[in-house]
């Protein structure tokens, strides 16, 4: 499907507002993130995995990543063709695996691993993702340490938040 719209900012981040018409007709009544493929102005070559965010009234957030928008040569402002197909590959779930040490640490404490199991699945997620995205060997085992301390009932900063996993 093909959605013609501008590109509008929110805050730092280029988007195209996506109808609740049009994100009905790709998957009815759809509330929450909405997993797409997608092309702007026919780029790239292959299409591009994101997610649409729902705006709160219906409506979605299509946010164009750097990659995108260099791809199609597009900027703020301009009015732009959208193809967007609904992603039935998407998989939900965590998209990095865990440190083989965390995991060893999980096996073997209760506590812990009935923390990390009461985490809401995106909450596991992200500590997953962040834990991958350290640069240094340093800064991972760093924080591999303070996320065992947190499932271990520790109250602490962690990841720009406050952590209290009441058990």
């Amino acid at each position: 499907m093909h959605l013609h719209s501008r590109i509008e900012i929110n805050g730092i981040n280029p988007y195209v507002l996506v109808p609740q018409s049009f994100a009905n007709s790709l998957k009815p009544n759809w509330r929450k993130a909405l997993p797409v493929m997608i092309k702007v102005n026919q780029k790239p070559e292959s299409y591009w995995h994101i997610n649409m965010v729902p705006k709160g009234d219906g409506d979605f957030y299509l946010y164009l990543h750097n990659d995108v928008r260099l791809a199609s040569d597009t900027k703020v402002g301009d009015t732009v063709d959208v193809e967007i197909l609904f992603d039935d590959a998407y998989q939900n779930g965590p998209q990095h695996s865990m440190p083989k040490e965390l995991e060893l640490f999980l096996e073997k404490n209760k506590q812990a691993r009935e923390a990390w199991a009461a985490l809401s699945p995106s909450r596991q997620k992200e500590v997953l993702r962040y834990l991958a995205g350290l640069k240094s060997e340093e800064a991972r085992q760093r924080n591999i340490e303070k996320i065992k301390c947190v499932l271990n009932g520790e109250t602490m900063r962690f990841m720009a938040r406050d952590w209290n996993i009441m058990h």
